[in-house]
């Protein structure tokens, strides 16, 4: 099945619809999950006013399209900056795969429409690399890293991750760095004075990021286990192909892999230390996962290893679709 998504052609784009439909066939048996948090950003208030009480049919369709636009983004992205030897689609099938690998990804939450802005910024930081004029591009970086954190407070580890990107893709500039955290600043500024302004300055805590050291794996059962567990097999395998070829590319995309690996680093511990981010928070780190598992399913000339990966997503999904169905 890889060997569908390992050429450039419209065609591929159709295949990934069947695949997103083949992979949640649960939402034809069963409604869309809404997972709606309390007091972590914008975008859970979105889902609560606005989406709840939507009909099924429609969450259904809202879902597939989010995370098919997302991948589709993803994998042309990481074309267009000539991330990989070769071009095709086993990005967006990869991202595509792990959405049904755990069961909580399976769901319209915060986390998932975060990927987007996630993503948004990664564009944003491969633009530094060579930029004659950086200091507005950094400001704008910093904005959105900003209202990223309103719009769903785990991702305040981004901050650490523009800090990284800066010093490795830029020569170290006291001006640049000042700008960068004055974009971070400046939305906090406003929201401080509008709420200081209208005498609610008590109600800054709800904007803000709550530090909060946990387990979200309680009662873990093993098929959960055995879906990290392949993630982490897929991943390992996914990096020992891109250290293969990784010395064979150019300066300026080998660092966009760093930033890149530096973004799938930061976002892995977002479901231990931050308040209220259970498992679906672990929705964030498709974007840099998908990124380097692709290489496991795009590199190896003989299909043997991309296939025996795919099937085994497979046997995990169909399990995850079964459990979601009896629920």
């Amino acid at each position: 099945m890889v060997f569908l998504f390992r050429d450039k052609s419209i065609v591929n784009i159709f295949f990934l619809v069947l695949l997103a439909i083949v992979v949640h066939l649960h939402f034809f048996l069963v409604e869309p999950i809404l997972i709606l948090g309390k007091g972590d950003g914008l975008f859970s208030l979105f889902l609560n006013n606005y989406l709840s009480e939507l009909p099924s049919t429609f969450l259904f369709i809202v879902y597939e399209l989010v995370i098919l636009i997302q991948a589709i983004r993803l994998n042309m992205v990481l074309t267009d900056f000539k991330m990989f030897q070769s071009t095709n689609y086993t990005t967006a099938m990869t991202y595509v795969l792990f959405t049904g690998l755990i069961a909580s990804w399976s769901c319209i939450s915060a986390a998932l429409l975060s990927n987007s802005m996630v993503l948004w910024l990664f564009i944003l930081l491969t633009r530094l690399y060579n930029n004659q004029s950086p200091r507005t591009l950094l400001f704008n970086i910093g904005m959105l890293v900003s209202i990223t954190i309103m719009a769903y407070h785990p991702t305040a580890i981004l901050i650490l991750v523009v800090l990284f990107a800066l010093a490795v893709v830029r020569p170290f500039r006291i001006a640049e760095w000042l700008v960068l955290l004055m974009g971070i600043i400046l939305p906090y500024y406003f929201l401080i004075s509008w709420l200081f302004l209208n005498n609610q300055l008590v109600a800054l805590k709800t904007y803000l990021p709550g530090i909060h050291f946990q387990l979200p794996l309680q009662h873990p059962d093993p098929w959960l286990i055995g879906g990290i567990a392949y993630l982490v097999l897929v991943l390992l395998v996914g990096m020992y192909f891109w250290q293969k070829y990784n010395n064979r590319m150019v300066i300026q995309i080998r660092k966009n892999w760093s930033v890149m690996l530096v973004l799938l680093f930061s976002l892995l511990p977002i479901p231990f230390v931050f308040s209220g981010a259970g498992l679906d928070s672990g929705t964030l780190i498709l974007i840099p996962l998908a990124a380097f598992v692709a290489n496991a399913f795009g590199y190896p000339k003989k299909m043997l290893v991309p296939n025996l990966l795919f099937w085994l997503a497979i046997v995990l999904i169909v399990h995850n679709n079964w459990e979601l169905i009896k629920k």
